[in-house]
């Protein structure tokens, strides 16, 4: 008899906690100084590079979603662990398949475990029903082997790859982010919708809004400013933000993920009110 194949989820499941706070840099900026966030409920979030290395962008937010699609697409097995070939994964994410592309996903796989995220009481542990104090990563361990000795040899015959030839990964899923989504501390994105957004910015939106879809806030009323600091941007003042923003929203009110968004000021603090649309799955 055949072996029994899972259907091919088109499903991201992901945790809330994390996704409510900043993480992946949203455009090519030289500063990699630390990543500071205070919300209004108290707190410290930060997002600490490793020595040498730069923090996770906007290539990685994609690897980072691509995984946690092939962890529910997996079943959430209980260790955490992947595998797949580097090949595969960078054409799940519909991405060009050549010697860059491939170094590009070891440099985030590697940025994701690297990377140190620090919470002060603000990374919310579902199952100990009380924030966190201490750190954390995205995964726990990454090992890629290159490929064997006669599958090398068949990457003669492609010239782009003979320098960066393509391996297998091994990949494990932090334990905290797993736990909180074994506790139904998650939201849950369609991952061809949120590829299919070309904008790094309206693809963390997407995110961040579904956050606020779950826990009943729409429409939902932010300061311009505290949500430049939750998504992250680099932008401070309100008309750079907005012209930032408002590209992105319209993607979003084209792809149907939103319904309206609307900036507005009062006294001298500038607004983004957003109407969330229907689910999309």
């Amino acid at each position: 008899m055949a072996a029994h194949r899972r259907p091919l989820s088109r499903t991201a499941v992901l945790d809330r906690s994390l996704e409510a706070l900043p993480l992946f840099r949203l455009s090519d900026s030289a500063d990699d100084s630390a990543v500071t966030y205070e919300p209004e409920t108290g707190g410290r979030w930060r997002v600490l590079p490793a020595a040498g290395e730069r923090l996770p962008g906007t290539f990685d937010q994609d690897v980072y979603v691509e995984l946690l699609r092939r962890y529910h697409e997996a079943g959430s097995p209980a260790d955490g662990a992947l595998t797949f070939t580097l090949h595969a994964f960078l054409r799940s994410m519909s991405r060009r398949v050549d010697g860059r592309t491939y170094e590009q996903l070891r440099a985030a796989l590697t940025r994701l475990q690297r990377t140190t995220l620090e919470s002060d009481g603000v990374y919310l542990d579902a199952v100990a029903k009380s924030p966190l104090q201490g750190q954390l990563t995205v995964l726990s361990s990454v090992h890629i082997d290159r490929r064997r000795q006669n599958d090398r040899d068949q990457l003669a015959l492609f010239a782009t790859l003979t320098n960066n030839e393509p391996g297998d990964a091994r990949v494990t899923i932090s334990a905290p982010l797993r736990a909180n989504i074994a506790a139904g501390h998650s939201i849950t994105i369609s991952a061809p919708r949120f590829f299919a957004l070309s904008s790094p910015v309206a693809r963390r939106l997407y995110r961040l809004l579904e956050v606020a879809r779950v826990e009943g806030a729409s429409p939902w009323r932010v300061p311009l400013e505290r949500l430049a600091e939750q998504l992250p941007l680099i932008q401070r003042f309100p008309s750079h933000l907005q012209r930032v923003l408002q590209p992105a929203h319209e993607m979003l009110v084209a792809a149907g993920l939103l319904r309206d968004a609307s900036f507005t000021q009062d006294a001298k603090t500038w607004f983004v009110t957003y109407t969330i649309g229907s689910k999309a799955l």
